[in-house]
């Protein structure tokens, strides 16, 4: 996997090229005036799988803005 850095003007003309190489695992920053805007990744299906082992476990919780009742670490 490589990170490539591209002006905006050369992403636009050839953009289709830059994204068929992110979907092989290439990553792409665009520049404007040769400040990094954009970065573009492969997408990532581990996360999407992690966080949908997560969906439904907390099933009910009646008052969110009620303090913890443990005393944490970082208070101290």
């Amino acid at each position: 996997m490589s990170m490539l850095t591209v002006s905006k003007s050369v992403f636009k003309t050839k953009a289709f090229a830059y994204l068929r190489r992110v979907e092989n695992g290439d990553r792409v920053c665009i520049t404007d005036h040769g400040r990094p805007v954009v970065d573009l990744v492969p997408h990532r299906e581990a996360q999407d799988r992690e966080l949908k082992e997560l969906r439904g476990l907390v099933l009910k919780y009646d008052r969110p803005m009620d303090p913890v009742d443990e005393k944490w670490e970082a208070d101290t």
